[in-house]
């Protein structure tokens, strides 16, 4: 499976041609991912006529180096094959990963996996498309490890916190807010449920949308709680989101050089000295510390703290550059 990075994943609906070409030529806003959508950013009569644009886009815009991903319509919707079909056979070559929304069960899964099987073979396209499930039901989530482990092209768990509110009858309309009248993170089961189930079967776990995109405090709160726990990134509804994002998701730049120097200290001790635990600093490390620092390591070594740290320990740092999101425009 692929690790890719992921601290951004922006949506850009694949009816409107404005925001496409926006999104091309902004190299995608800055976002380390982008999802051109057909499901529900798209009015339900120009669903068919947006597969269209979403692969005119595709071969058009070079997008930079984001991951370049297409969010069909679930599985269970009448849409779903053809979605599938005109994407793939269009514009597979450009295509990095199909998005599943709703899935319930492996049923789902099973029937976009094969049907990408075909579609591979009889295009003789050469890179393996991989799948991004979205958990949104209550289904979703109680079948969330059958789901995680059913096809070895899935990359990515997300959470849907709109539809999946609304399934289950919250009384909530704002998506992925905090509801301060609730004694906790309301939200915690479910987060957790999904880190879970893409951890123990080698995938990453992304956060859905906040969509009060004029406030970044709030953006700010609810991504920071997803990053502690361990995600590795979350969705963005407007080009002003992603630079918080980036941001959020990236490890500092210290505890990324604290990381390395445990990994550093312990393999001396290990290799050299011939000893299992050794003190660095005022703490004492061991194997348990050497797999946690690696974990951080490797997420700052994706967000090129590896470079940063070069240039820090050379005395050449520069300031980190954010997405020109004003040159993006209004994504809203």
């Amino acid at each position: 499976m692929t690790i890719r990075l992921r601290r951004s994943c922006i949506s850009v609906p694949g009816s409107s041609e404005k925001m496409l070409r926006k999104a091309g030529e902004n190299a995608a806003f800055g976002a380390d991912q982008f999802f051109l959508d057909l499901e529900d950013a798209v009015a339900p009569g120009v669903k068919e006529a947006a597969r269209a644009n979403v692969v005119s886009a595709l071969n058009e815009y070079e997008f930079g180096d984001a991951v370049r991903v297409v969010r069909v319509n679930a599985a269970d919707h009448p849409n779903c094959y053809g979605d599938v079909i005109s994407v793939i056979e269009g514009a597979g070559k450009r295509l990095d990963c199909l998005m599943m929304p709703k899935v319930d069960n492996v049923s789902h899964v099973h029937f976009v996996d094969r049907l990408l099987d075909q579609l591979e073979a009889t295009l003789g396209l050469k890179n393996h498309i991989g799948l991004e499930l979205q958990i949104e039901t209550a289904e979703g989530l109680i079948n969330v490890n059958e789901i995680a482990s059913a096809s070895s092209r899935t990359e990515t768990i997300i959470f849907g916190p709109g539809d999946f509110s609304a399934n289950i009858g919250m009384p909530a309309l704002t998506v992925g807010a905090i509801d301060e009248r609730y004694p906790g993170d309301i939200w915690h089961h479910v987060n957790m449920s999904i880190l879970m189930a893409a951890r123990a079967f080698g995938l990453q776990a992304i956060d859905g949308p906040y969509s009060l995109i004029r406030d970044e405090t709030g953006l700010r709160e609810v991504a920071k709680r997803t990053y502690l726990m361990g995600f590795d990134g979350k969705w963005a509804l407007h080009p002003d989101q992603v630079a918080p994002l980036n941001e959020i998701y990236t490890p500092p730049l210290e505890a990324y050089e604290r990381a390395e120097g445990i990994m550093a200290a312990y393999k001396k001790a290990t290799e050299e000295d011939k000893i299992g635990a050794v003190m660095f600093g005022d703490e004492m490390i061991d194997e348990a510390s050497r797999k946690m620092a690696e974990q951080l390591a490797i997420k700052g070594r994706l967000s090129g703290l590896d470079k940063k740290l070069a240039e820090k320990r050379s005395g050449t740092a520069t300031a980190v550059a954010t997405p020109a999101a004003a040159a993006a425009g209004e994504q809203a």
